[in-house]
């Protein structure tokens, strides 16, 4: 049987009450293992693109869940520092042969995390389980990428973002930041949220599917999604709450604007070939 065939038989086994954490055979465990070996790899990805649109891989997100099911938290070693997990930090091995950095003391790549060829992990810095970073990403100081994000290849994701994860429902696909996307720092998106390829997104930015993008150049108010090539960043609105009596002055929310890239903004947010060096 494929990975994928060993995987569904293994959720409907659990799903059934047939196997748990204290039954799991060794055979369970290799299945297990073969699961995270393949997302580290980049062999199987939690979300893809179908159509146009990004969807969720149900089986590969039940694979990463199987392994919190069928797994007992116990003691695990780092340094001098004993914690306590289901799972195991990734090995880091594989890294330097790809040309890819990352830093000491606080970078946390998690079992099950793909990180690809020439990236820069700097620390702190955390990549959970089911995550895809690819080719050229850097992950900046005070980063988190999320339980089964998938993040493009040349992407910058700039000190102290805040990539959402997800693992249930099994249906919901995760956030998706396309190739060649800069988020400035502090940016947050989660929920599944949709950063189209080569935008460029400012400072403190909040993109969530709860948070109108008002696309200008289409003139188009989007949900869940940024449109590719878009230099986007937060105004504030006003709101209809402003007309209650406890608003002096009017009550506002926030918003994105997004607008077309300027070769000024593609210039200031180039990838410095000196740091791969």
């Amino acid at each position: 049987m494929s990975l994928e065939d060993d995987v569904r038989d293994l959720w409907r086994r659990h799903d059934a009450g047939d196997v748990s954490a204290d039954t799991a055979t060794a055979d369970d465990a290799d299945t297990l293992d073969a699961f995270l070996d393949a997302l580290e790899a980049g062999e199987v990805r939690a979300a893809r693109k179908e159509n146009g649109e990004w969807e969720a891989v149900e089986w590969v997100k039940r694979g990463v869940l199987l392994n919190f099911a069928l797994r007992e938290t116990q003691p695990r070693e780092y340094g001098d520092v004993t914690y306590h997990d289901v799972l195991p930090l990734r090995r880091t091995d594989d890294l330097f042969e790809r040309g890819t950095r990352n830093t000491p003391d606080g970078t946390v790549l998690r079992r099950g995390a793909h990180v690809g060829a020439d990236c820069i992990v700097m620390s702190p810095a955390f990549v959970n389980v089911g995550a895809h970073v690819g080719d050229g990403t850097l992950v900046d100081s005070c980063d988190t990428v999320g339980s089964c994000a998938q993040i493009g290849e040349d992407v910058k994701l700039g000190a102290n973002t805040l990539i959402g994860g997800v693992l249930e429902p099994v249906e919901d696909a995760p956030v998706v930041v396309e190739d060649n996307v800069s988020l400035g720092a502090g940016c947050r998106v989660t929920s599944g949220f949709v950063v189209g390829h080569d935008s460029v997104v400012g400072e403190n930015t909040l993109l969530t599917p709860r948070i109108p993008v008002y696309d200008l150049v289409e003139e188009e108010v989007l949900y869940g999604e940024l449109p590719p090539e878009r230099r986007a960043f937060t105004r504030f609105v006003e709101s209809s709450v402003g007309e209650h009596d406890l608003f002096d002055g009017g009550a506002y929310k926030p918003a994105v604007v997004a607008l077309d890239l300027e070769a000024e903004t593609l210039d200031a947010t180039q990838r410095e070939e000196v740091l791969r060096s």
